[in-house]
């Protein structure tokens, strides 16, 4: 009884984390749809106060208080803009620089050890931010080696720069709340990748090793 009870707390928790990482692609990605707004203001946010807790009343009070209209020309401005956007969503940049640099290199690789392909329509290169929130969304139920693997190497090292510089960004107002959330549930990712995790590379469809030591 107390097993299944275990393995039932372990099963939701996989699917919350799934469905943060998914929420935050899908903002990361474009522009939010009225549908996400409309699922973002009716959150049922849990009562504990937490750093969580913060950045998930905030989202819902962004997103009660917006315009589509406004939404769209936020999301341009910061990502997309003239040349470039104020804020830079690829991890090559905010590691190197540069975009297209060794980063994006090793993400390529080591999702091609993984059996990931990128969508053909998406133009994106694969180290957008929300490319890597949605790579990690799809390894939620994998061995927890793999996932600190591919988070510790391609996202630990630069969504701290990333979120920054998105809440201080002059155009920035709904996504203010979005870095914040982006930065509560990575960090929290963060502690639970900080502990060294042995992995049964039986049940690992690639070598973690493989992933770890890319030159």
């Amino acid at each position: 009884m107390l097993e299944n009870l275990q393995e039932q707390k372990q099963e939701n928790e996989q699917t919350l984390r799934t469905e943060i990482y998914l929420v935050l692609s899908a903002l990361f990605r474009a522009a939010p749809t009225q549908e996400i707004v409309q699922f973002l203001t009716s959150l049922d946010v849990e009562q504990t106060e937490s750093e969580m807790q913060k950045a998930w009343l905030a989202v819902q009070q962004a997103a009660a208080q917006s315009d589509q209209q406004a939404l769209d020309e936020e999301y341009q401005d910061l990502f997309i803009g003239i040349g470039r956007g104020e804020v830079v969503p690829f991890g090559s940049w905010h590691r190197t620089g540069s975009m297209m640099e060794k980063p994006l290199a090793e993400i390529r690789h080591d999702l091609e050890l993984l059996g990931i392909e990128r969508s053909e329509n998406v133009k994106e290169p694969e180290d957008h931010i929300a490319a890597l929130c949605e790579v990690m969304a799809m390894l939620t139920n994998e061995e927890e080696a793999l996932q600190q693997a591919v988070f510790n190497k391609h996202i630990a090292p630069w969504f701290g720069l990333f979120t920054q510089q998105l809440q201080t960004a002059e155009s920035a107002n709904f996504y203010k709340s979005v870095a914040q959330l982006c930065q509560a549930y990575l960090a929290l990712e963060q502690v639970r990748f900080s502990v060294n995790k042995q992995s049964s590379k039986h049940k690992l469809k690639i070598d973690v090793k493989n992933v770890t030591d890319y030159e």
